[in-house]
């Protein structure tokens, strides 16, 4: 066979093994499931995703939540919710509230998030933990050692994006009130910047 039949192969099979799995697939994974190299197989990937785009498929091929996934073309998003009512897969406006927040200050503790919020997190910490969106990060090093929670690699998938750095920029109208923490030597401290 040759190298130009085996590289069409090779494309062949990846986009069999990305349309099955449905997640995001590591490069790692792929390789060994094609006994071939990673670096056969980022060629491989790279020349499908050109492929998939220059033919106008309503599919592409994307570099997602450190793995790589078929996805359908977002211009072809409303005829796919059309087919598709997934309801159950949304999250609730306080879900998301409650999210941006970890997202954004992670790692955090439900006490620190419910000081934010105004209200309390318990059920909403749960529903997140339930769905993979976040998970538990270890004990913070305070009164009664509070859970630390986190994001996961799954609330990337979730959100279309590969790492936080690809959150939007968080916009505050007003800095933060200063706190008795901030406060040193009776001077305020300059507030500390939200890690992103």
């Amino acid at each position: 066979m040759s190298d130009e039949i085996r590289a069409i192969d090779m494309e062949a099979a990846l986009e069999c093994l990305l349309f099955v799995s449905g997640d995001p697939v590591l490069i790692t994974d792929l390789a060994r499931a094609l006994e071939t190299d990673t670096v056969t197989v980022e060629g491989a990937l790279r020349s499908l995703q050109i492929g998939l785009k220059e033919r106008g498929s309503g599919l592409q091929l994307l570099r997602i939540a450190g793995g790589w996934q078929l996805a359908t073309r977002s211009e072809y998003a409303e005829t796919v919710a059309r087919l598709l009512t997934r309801t159950s897969n949304k999250l609730s406006r306080a879900s998301m509230e409650t999210l941006a927040i970890l997202a954004y200050r992670q790692p955090i503790t439900a006490p620190e998030m419910e000081a934010i919020r105004g209200v309390s997190v318990g059920g909403v910490l749960k529903t997140l933990l339930d769905r993979r969106l976040i998970r538990e990060a270890g004990r913070k090093m305070a009164l009664g050692r509070p859970m630390l929670y986190e994001t996961t690699p799954d609330f990337l998938h979730y959100f279309g994006i590969t790492a936080l750095t690809q959150l939007p920029p968080l916009e505050l109208d007003a800095p933060p009130p200063v706190t008795a923490e901030m406060v040193a030597d009776g001077k305020p401290a300059a507030p500390t910047a939200a890690r992103g």
